[in-house]
């Protein structure tokens, strides 16, 4: 019997999946704990939109990745931070700092999370990020620390 995964179940699949178990173990196990529904037209039918549904999320985020990624790639996003004579910040400049400096220069929207510095910006000068916009699609962009 096909039916379609309403929740992740242990060994048979992931919400949403469609896959073939015994009509026994669908009727006693699955369809009284609402684990699954079975596969009939109705439900094909909308188990093929909420598929296409996903692909069309999944094809628009990734276009849009591409589209900020030309948009980002190369940029060099100057950050004026408080410094002492030597040049040594006080304090640092922080991942959500360059996230809110590429929103307001750009006007793109980047997660704090998605920033990844290949070390600590501790002193002015220039360093190296990486922007990860999407799985796969990343952008490197140039952080320029200057005296306040």
């Amino acid at each position: 019997m096909k039916v379609i995964l309403l929740q992740d179940v242990k060994s048979l699949g992931k919400k949403g999946e469609l896959v073939n178990v015994s009509d026994g173990y669908a009727r006693n196990f699955l369809f009284p704990k609402n684990m699954a529904k079975e596969a009939n037209a109705q439900a094909m039918n909308e188990f093929k939109n909420a598929e296409q549904s996903k692909k069309y999320k999944i094809d628009t985020a990734i276009a849009a990745a591409k589209k900020a990624k030309d948009e980002l790639e190369g940029s060099k996003f100057v950050i004026k931070a408080k410094a002492g004579e030597s040049g040594k910040l006080f304090g640092s400049i922080t991942a959500k700092e360059i996230a809110a400096e590429v929103k307001r220069q750009k006007h793109v929207d980047i997660d704090k999370r998605k920033v990844t510095l290949k070390d600590d910006i501790k002193n002015l000068g220039e360093y190296e990020a990486e922007l990860k916009l999407y799985s796969g699609i990343t952008a490197n962009v140039t952080i320029s620390v200057e005296k306040a």
